[in-house]
């Protein structure tokens, strides 16, 4: 059965279908018999670990992760070594491979698509999968998962199944994440940098995740951190992919308590130490992919209190833009942000 699924963020989706999938797999050595897709390297790189970490007892399958920025040789030689029966990936090296007629894809039997919105809002993204559907056989399980799915994108879904069922959120209020404390600042852009400072000195924190714009605004403030004898480091598009999985790795294994990075990382990562998220920056409506502030607004918040933990989001608001995303978050996911008060109890977002 075809399934799209919503979900709210740190509800365990990734856990859905890897479980359906190594429940249904027949694991046949050489063949590919499932193909999981999303927007990151970062994401696919977590999928793919998952992938391992249920997979512990079922000692004949193997799961082989491919995406861009690592050399394409390596990928093809790894192949020709030995096939996966699970292939995790970005849409434009997996297209790549096939392509080439490196990745053989006429078994599969399971198709997902995780974070579905941003793979198919995109058009080149969406192009790609296309083209990979089209090298899948016709009769196969679609599955599809994001915590935010507009009526176009469900559209677009649906095209990909036939008579899916459809797990859906009807009322966006109940997205919210119900143990994370949500306020916002209003202050000037050249104050955000000592209001900063501020915060991270009276805060009690497990990890902290901060969130900018832009990859030059990311390499600056994590700059501005380290001098400031704060444990920070960074991630961006603009590192090489194994700096970029370097420095996830160092976040996710506790190595380092704060992390500056652009929404590389807003949606799926799961780090669970992470309590605080701070908006440094508003995100904003990007015309080119249809994506919404409000929406990346929610993904973004969503890596702390995951799995129903405690957790607080502090939002910086320093413009007119700023104060509508943040008035269409408050209407569209009905939750009330106040003002950040004096004193803040640790208690209401320490676990």
């Amino acid at each position: 059965m075809d399934v799209i699924c919503q979900a709210k963020s740190g509800m365990g989706k990734t856990a859905v279908f890897v479980i359906a999938i190594l429940q249904q797999l027949e694991v046949t050595a050489g063949k590919v018999g499932a193909i999981v897709m999303c927007h990151t390297r970062e994401l696919a790189y977590q999928i793919f670990h998952e992938f391992e970490r249920f997979s512990v007892y079922m000692p004949d399958l193997e799961a082989g992760v491919f995406y861009g920025g690592v050399s394409m040789k390596e990928q093809v030689e790894q192949l020709q070594k030995s096939c996966p029966n699970v292939v995790i990936g970005t849409p434009g090296r997996i297209k790549q491979l096939a392509k080439e007629g490196h990745l053989k894809l006429g078994d599969v039997r399971h198709f997902v698509l995780d974070e579905c919105d941003k793979l198919l809002d995109s058009l080149d993204m969406r192009a790609d999968v296309q083209n990979i559907f089209t090298m899948t056989p016709h009769h196969k399980q679609v599955m599809m998962f994001s915590a935010t799915l507009s009526a176009d994108t469900r559209a677009v879904a649906k095209k990909f199944m036939k008579d899916p069922m459809e797990v859906f959120v009807d009322d966006e209020a109940k997205l919210t994440l119900h143990g994370l404390v949500q306020h916002y600042i209003v202050l000037n852009e050249e104050e955000k940098n000592r209001k900063l400072n501020d915060l991270l000195d009276a805060l009690d924190f497990n990890q902290v995740v901060i969130f900018v714009k832009s990859v030059s605004r990311a390499r600056e403030l994590n700059r501005i951190l380290c001098e400031c004898n704060f444990p920070s480091i960074c991630i961006h598009s603009g590192m090489k992919q194994m700096e970029r999985l370097a420095q996830y790795k160092l976040f996710k294994e506790g190595k380092k308590r704060i992390m500056v990075a652009t929404d590389l990382i807003g949606r799926g990562i799961d780090i669970e130490r992470v309590n605080i998220v701070i908006n440094y920056d508003m995100p904003e409506d990007d015309p080119r992919s249809n994506a919404k502030g409000a929406d990346q607004y929610l993904h973004r918040v969503g890596r702390a209190g995951r799995f129903g933990t405690k957790g607080l989001a502090i939002t910086f608001v320093s413009s007119e833009k700023d104060s509508e995303v943040l008035n269409k978050v408050q209407e569209r996911f009905d939750v009330n942000i106040a003002p950040l008060p004096e004193h803040i109890d640790s208690a209401s977002y320490m676990a």
